[in-house]
């Protein structure tokens, strides 16, 4: 029988919808780029949530701290801005990490369209088994 569905992950679905929502209308500051949340896990005792998230155009190191250190400061009030949407007894404690997975993947799929067109330019020549025949 399948697990049930959590009540945590359903709180951080839904927190992960209004904080999209949140950062992209209130959060002005200039330092903060395009930001996508891509996951929320909230703690058992809903007293903490990371929220992961991904910068869309800053692939330095730098840029994407200063958007993480950016979101980290006002997590108080977009706690406060949660708590007006959420229908909660209490909201977590939000702390935002980068998501790397999307990097990650992109660096990987990068290896491996580079290792087929390698093998397919080896390809042409014969095998070396097929050479001593």
């Amino acid at each position: 029988m399948a697990k049930e569905y959590s009540r945590t992950q359903r709180i951080g679905d839904q927190m992960q919808r209004e904080l999209a929502q949140l950062i992209r209308r209130e959060v002005k500051d200039p330092r903060v780029g395009l930001v996508t949340i891509t996951a929320v896990e909230v703690s058992r005792d809903v007293g903490h949530a990371k929220i992961f998230i991904t910068v869309m155009g800053q692939e330095n190191a730098e840029e994407i701290a200063q958007s993480i250190k950016v979101l980290n400061s006002a997590a108080g009030f977009l706690r406060m801005q949660l708590a007006k949407e959420m229908k909660l007894r209490s909201v977590p404690q939000l702390h935002f990490h980068y998501d790397e997975s999307v990097a990650r993947g992109a660096h990987l799929s990068a290896l491996i369209e580079r290792a087929v067109a390698e093998d397919s330019q080896h390809g042409d020549a014969p095998a070396p088994e097929d050479a001593k025949e």
